[in-house]
């Protein structure tokens, strides 16, 4: 599993909607820049600078080929956020399960 600072960035990068667009695309398959430019109303720096954040959370890898930068997604931090994400649920639904059979048994002593 990532450090919990990994942890962090990946969850500042995925904070964003422009970057869950990108990341939806590239669930497709790798993509150019130009690629994951295009649906977005922003300007080529900007969408240089929300994958930069993508790369540097570890989201995100880029290779450049000759004049073009392709992006492809990184597995790795994704299924930790992943793991994190269901490792609380895994806590909240023991805790829900917990509160639901101390009032059922509040219950039945009220009767």
């Amino acid at each position: 599993m990532l450090n919990e600072s990994r942890l962090d960035v990946a969850f500042q990068a995925l904070a964003d909607p422009a970057r869950r667009a990108m990341l939806a695309r590239l669930a497709l398959g790798p993509a150019s820049v130009s690629e994951l430019a295009r649906p977005l109303p922003m300007s080529l720096p900007a969408v240089m600078q929300h994958l930069k954040a993508l790369e540097d959370s570890g989201l995100v890898s880029t290779a450049k080929k000759g004049r073009v930068r392709t992006a492809q997604l990184e597995g790795d931090t994704l299924g930790a956020a992943e793991a994190w994400l269901k490792d609380r649920r895994t806590e909240w639904e023991a805790q829900a399960d917990r509160l639901e059979a101390f009032l059922e048994s509040y219950q039945d002593k009220g009767e």
